[in-house]
């Protein structure tokens, strides 16, 4: 399988105040809207989302079919593959994308710690 870009996605109280803090660590936004309410940072391969007012609580993000630097990959496991085989192996699903479809889509599970890991594909 292969799940793409990983990234941690922060749902933050103050956008602001959060970009400040991750800038004095040498992120740098590259991709968002301030004024939609979210920026995504880098700094090297690391990359951090942050998102005020979207979703409650943190997420661990795949984004299959792009790298680390959002560049599209040669090949990936479209998020319908991914969707089948989570729950083909027993795993619950929060959030399903429309396996009839193509293209853009995602989904979300819980791992067994309460983390919600989102797999959202972009192409």
């Amino acid at each position: 399988m292969e799940l793409g870009a990983f990234s941690v996605s922060l749902a933050v109280k103050d956008l602001a105040v959060s970009r400040a803090f991750y800038e004095t660590l040498g992120f740098e936004p590259f991709i968002g809207d301030a004024e939609q309410g979210w920026l995504v940072l880098r700094n090297g391969d690391h990359v951090i989302g942050l998102f005020q007012g979207m979703f409650e609580g943190n997420l661990l993000t795949f984004n299959p079919g792009w790298d680390q630097q959002t560049q599209e990959t040669a090949s990936f496991t479209d998020v319908r593959e991914l969707q089948r085989h989570l729950r083909d192996a027993g795993i619950d699903l929060a959030s399903e994308v429309d396996e009839s479809g193509s293209g853009p889509g995602s989904f979300m599970v819980v791992d067994p710690d309460g983390n919600t890991i989102l797999f959202d594909q972009h192409r």
